[in-house]
């Protein structure tokens, strides 16, 4: 008798607890006994002596890009402003020169006399209607303190006209100038509107060890940059930077909901601001250099007793698996004839076979629902579709008999020749789908015959623009409509009744309304009618509403369950139906209409 392979003897059960158990035990074993007791300690030191040293270079990074900023004034001030005419050409130009060097980081330089009126703008600009600058901040801080250089916080700029009406956020920087102003010599104020992307990129890129990070705040307490400054300013995350604004340089810890962290704190030159780097303690772990080292050799130590007791495992538990997991992705993702691996142990086998008898087993049920509500659905539609015609045929016979019984020959010659016209449309060529243009014809025929069949007791207007004639309608879909209107709207009615008839094309849809100034019909009714359990009016004595649910069916049918009819009437006050179609151009129905007559 042969024997089977010693794996394939045992369950997967079996594999799997022993493999686990192994590996498990030799895990805890090692890690418990060789790493217990030794964490923490000088990693932790040396990373916060690191994030130190980061947020100190990146102060100077800040101090080096700010001093850049007082040069570019120094270098506008003294070398092109001070002593020059503000209203020559030259002036102007050697400050745009200025201005290009710089314009990645500078957005607007502007001087403006003490009296706030604006002497100078690069680039040329105008200042908003609503705003004055010898209101603003910046404005009274350079001239109270004219020996200080000022740096505003982060703002939105509104100062000047922008040439597309866009916004974006700044900080102002300005000082206090000498100017010439006629033949004087008059105090004055430097601005200089810094982008804050100019500021944000010295700080953006610039990542602390045990995910740590930077924020920028000002001594009273004010944010001026952050990582993540959109969730703080939307609530969606807190930091304690009003309480950081108050610190001086150094290190800090501190417990912030609930949370321990470290502080590493840098006071920015020129400014005041605060440079704050912040890093969680949760985050610490154990990696010293000698645990480093030791943690290598007990690693690679369980890696080589892992591998020789997985070997076999591995091949003959995880690859099987691995390969059935990949056939049962591809059934997931919707292809059912994908081919599914059937090996390894006996239940990888069996669960093999049973997901590929099971693939093939859902994708004929799928086959047969499709093929099934396919075949329904045209069954219903065309089921629908034959009630519609002898039901019109029916009623205009009636109207030739009568005229011919009236000795109206000529009368029902033209009624019969509409009548060929109509059935013309009607009928096209089997096709349920029309364009807009025949099926506005078709019903224009019926009411010229019901017009002549009533002598002009009601007139008619239909009101379609042109560019939707050559998209996608019903068959039979408005003419119905027109009858129910002729007969329940108008038959009983003591005055000249009108019927309208209107489409418009809005947005992705059509939008049909058949209206009458008849005699109208109450909530209820129209409910019924629509929804299919409906009598007409007992003084009627024609149809019985079926036109119009046979319309809101087929609609429904064939586009979907968002669009169909809906009713607006009130007794004595006339009908209004509305029709809800998608808009979709006739030609690209066509190739499915004609499919479907073949």
């Amino acid at each position: 008798m042969k024997h089977k392979p010693l794996f394939e003897r045992y369950r997967i059960s079996s594999m799997v607890f022993i493999y686990f158990t192994v590996s498990a035990l030799v895990i805890v074993l090692l890690v418990g006994v060789s790493m217990y007791g030794r964490m923490r300690g000088q990693y932790t030191n040396a990373i916060l002596e690191e994030n130190q040293i980061i947020v100190n270079q990146s102060a100077q990074t800040l101090e080096d890009y700010l001093q850049q900023i007082l040069k570019l004034s120094d270098s506008t001030y003294y070398n092109v402003i001070k002593n020059a005419d503000l209203t020559d050409q030259s002036t102007y130009d050697k400050v745009m020169l200025l201005y290009e060097s710089q314009k990645e980081r500078i957005s607007n330089i502007a001087v403006f006399d003490q009296d706030g009126l604006l002497q100078l703008s690069v680039p040329a600009a105008r200042l908003s209607d609503n705003t004055s600058v010898e209101k603003e901040d910046w404005f009274h801080q350079a001239l109270s303190r004219t020996d200080i250089m000022h740096f505003s916080m982060p703002h939105v700029q509104q100062t000047f006209d922008t040439s597309d009406d866009s916004y974006y956020w700044v900080i102002t920087f300005s000082r206090a100038v000498e100017i010439l102003k006629g033949a004087g010599a008059y105090q004055g104020v430097l601005l200089m509107n810094l982008t804050y992307s100019g500021l944000e990129q010295n700080l953006v890129d610039i990542a602390l060890g045990n995910n740590g990070y930077l924020y920028l705040v000002s001594s009273e307490g004010e944010l001026i940059y952050h990582p993540n400054m959109q969730m703080i300013t939307s609530g969606l995350m807190e930091e304690n930077y009003q309480y950081a604004g108050t610190l001086q340089d150094g290190n800090y810890h501190e417990t912030f909901n609930g949370k321990e962290q470290n502080l590493s704190v840098k006071t920015v030159g020129y400014t005041g601001w605060k440079l704050v780097g912040v890093t969680p303690e949760s985050g610490f772990f154990v990696n010293e250099i000698k645990t480093v080292l030791f943690m290598i050799f007990i690693i690679m130590s369980m890696l080589f007793l892992l591998t020789v007791i997985n070997y076999f495992i591995s091949s003959r538990i995880a690859t099987p698996i691995q390969k059935l997991e990949k056939s049962v992705n591809a059934i997931e993702a919707g292809d059912l004839d994908a081919d599914i691996f059937i090996g390894g142990a006996y239940e990888i086998q069996h669960l093999g076979t049973s997901i590929d008898k099971m693939a093939e087993r859902i994708q004929n049920l799928m086959n047969d629902i499709v093929n099934e509500h396919e075949s329904k659905r045209r069954s219903e539609f065309d089921a629908l579709q034959s009630q519609i015609n002898p039901h019109f045929l029916y009623n205009t016979l009636d109207i030739i008999v009568w005229m011919i019984e009236n000795e109206k020959k000529e009368d029902a010659v033209r009624i019969v020749t509409a009548l060929g016209r109509f059935f013309r449309i009607s009928l096209s060529r089997g096709r349920n789908i029309i364009t807009v243009r025949d099926e506005l014809e078709h019903v224009r025929n019926y009411l010229l015959i019901q017009q002549r069949r009533f002598k002009d007791k009601f007139s008619w207007e239909i009101d379609a623009p042109e560019e939707a004639m050559e998209m996608a309608s019903l068959k039979l879909m408005l003419q119905p409509l027109a009858e129910n209107a002729v007969y329940h709207g108008m038959e009983f009615m003591d005055g000249d009744g009108e019927i309208r008839i209107t489409l418009r094309h809005e947005g992705d849809e059509l939008h049909f309304t058949v209206e009458d100034n008849g005699l109208g019909m109450t909530r209820e009714m129209a409910d019924e009618l629509l929804n299919g359990s409906a009598s007409v009016p007992a003084s009627s004595s024609h149809g019985s509403g079926i036109g119009v649910r046979n319309v809101n069916e087929r609609i429904r049918l064939y586009f979907g369950e968002q669009y169909g009819l809906a009713i607006e009437s009130e007794p004595d006050e006339g009908t209004k139906v509305l029709i809800r179609l998608p808009a979709i151009p006739y030609e690209d129905l066509k190739a499915e209409q004609e499919a479907e007559t073949t």
